[in-house]
């Protein structure tokens, strides 16, 4: 028998509160105002100026200075938590032990501890969390997903990712956790790879050993790294690169490439660049957006002129956040449906796992197995 407080968010808005009112707050913002059924009923930020924007800009009715205000908010049934890294399990266990799901940004938090500590509160709880990684979510990714769950690459011998992205000394400068062990957890793999390693783990399967460098080569006054490689091996016998930095002047998008015995697929942003079957089945496969240039280059989610937009196949109207919109549709669905979110709390620790299996690598000399 449904409780009267599951039952009434079958038929009722889903209320959404966002803890974290910097760079990518507004992104989620926006993305809930675009959704039927969803509404945003507060934010809240340790900066108040910046919450108070943020409210005034998106109408907010519900402005508080830290994540316990807004959590014991009534009128919030799911926190967004858009802070620091290493502040991701605090947060979902306050919200999740007040009866909130819990929707957090990438990554899901900086050790496998504070992950584990986090599955084992949602499973206490039984309230739904999941990770932000919205290319998952795209019609490209999808198709390549679809290519090869149902065989048509055959079986996966090689895969390559890339994310050769460029930040200023500035960005690093900007906030005194970034490019912090402590907060960040790391530094270009960590903050800005992390959704490629997600993708790439996700297509290809998990991965089972790795051989990595890392280096801090092209800016100052950061502890973590802005450049890594590693050689990777798969568990289902595939073999491939991973490459992240952001010292790569001026920037390029995110691309994967992947190859089967019966075909190829590239991923470039977050558009299908190239897909060739040995069978001979064709796909439209236009040039990579501008907005994932405008991304790798340091550009922001606010950005929203033509010169950013994301025309994939399936939606030549798609702007950047579409796939925010998405994945919180999953998560409502999901509540709704009393079902799972597609990136449960288990599948987010993934990617953070083999991270860290970088970092250990790099530090040891030595191949890494996970």
């Amino acid at each position: 028998m449904q409780t009267s407080f599951k039952k009434d968010l079958r038929v009722t808005p889903i209320r959404f509160g966002i803890v974290g009112c910097g760079s990518i707050g507004p992104t989620h913002a926006g993305a809930i105002q675009q959704i039927e059924g969803a509404e945003l009923t507060a934010v809240a930020d340790t900066v108040p100026d910046r919450a108070a924007e943020m409210a005034k800009k998106f109408s907010v009715p519900g402005v508080y200075h830290s994540d316990e205000a807004l959590i014991a908010d009534p009128n919030v049934d799911v926190v967004i938590l858009c802070t620091p890294s290493g502040m991701h399990a605090d947060g979902a266990v306050r919200a999740m032990r007040a009866g909130k799901h819990v929707v957090a940004e990438k990554p899901m938090e900086i050790s496998l501890a504070a992950c584990d500590r986090i599955i084992a509160v949602q499973k206490e709880t039984k309230k739904l969390f999941t990770v932000i990684s919205q290319h998952r979510f795209d019609a490209a990714t999808q198709l390549v997903r679809d290519a090869i769950v149902s065989g048509k690459l055959g079986k996966i011998i090689l895969a390559d990712a890339q994310v050769k992205w460029w930040r200023t000394q500035q960005y690093y400068d900007s906030g005194d956790w970034r490019g912090t062990w402590k907060f960040d957890g790391g530094g270009a793999l960590m903050n800005q790879g992390v959704h490629t390693v997600d993708l790439l783990q996700w297509l290809v399967g998990g991965v089972s050993t790795i051989f990595a460098h890392t280096r801090t080569a092209g800016h100052d006054r950061i502890e973590v790294e802005d450049l890594a490689v590693a050689a990777l091996t798969f568990k289902n016998g595939a073999v491939g690169t991973l490459t992240a930095t952001t010292a790569a002047y001026e920037g390029l998008p995110v691309r994967i490439d992947i190859f089967g015995t019966e075909g190829s697929a590239i991923l470039e942003g977050d558009r299908l660049k190239q897909m060739t079957l040995k069978s001979g089945e064709k796909y439209n496969t236009e040039e990579a957006a501008a907005h994932a240039v405008s991304v790798a280059q340091g550009g922001t989610a606010s950005v929203k002129n033509e010169a950013a937009r994301r025309t994939t196949s399936a939606d030549p109207g798609a702007v950047w956040g579409d796939a925010h919109r998405a994945q919180l549709q999953d998560f409502i669905a999901a509540i709704r449906e009393d079902g799972q979110p597609l990136i449960t709390a288990e599948g987010g620790r993934k990617p953070l796992e083999i991270i860290l299996g970088v970092y250990e690598s790099s530090r040891s000399g030595k191949l890494v197995t996970l």
